[in-house]
């Protein structure tokens, strides 16, 4: 294993994700066609890929968490933007603060605050 690469998240309406998206995380696509959007996040990749079947209701089994300097101040923009509140931000532990919000299409988005990450090639 070589660590994490991407983090893909299933939308209904892949327009108006590739949208919000952009605004969320302040950055635009470097790959578009009508089945998958791609941004560049930092060396990784966000992916947005049609659902068959879109629907709200989308498991938490698994959460990418995506590391932010201000928890509050991105949890409340994310909030601005439309998304709504899962998880308000908390101490984990330490310094470390973590936040969960739902997109506008239901899924799950992990922000994370931990001044300890470092990435390790190793």
């Amino acid at each position: 294993m070589l660590g994490l690469r991407t983090t893909i998240y299933k939308v209904g309406n892949i327009q108006k994700a590739k949208e919000w998206y952009s605004k969320a995380f302040e950055t635009n696509p470097y790959f578009e066609e009508p089945f998958y959007v791609g941004f560049k996040i930092h060396g990784y990749e966000l992916g947005l890929q049609p659902e068959d079947n879109p629907t709200q209701s989308k498991s938490e089994s698994v959460v990418s968490y995506w590391g932010v300097n201000d928890i509050q101040k991105t949890f409340d923009r994310l909030i601005e933007l439309g998304a709504t509140e899962n998880e308000k931000p908390e101490n984990v532990g330490g310094e470390i603060m973590t936040a969960t919000v739902k997109d506008p299409f239901g899924n799950i988005i992990g922000i994370i605050y931990n001044p300890h990450f470092k990435l390790n090639d190793n």
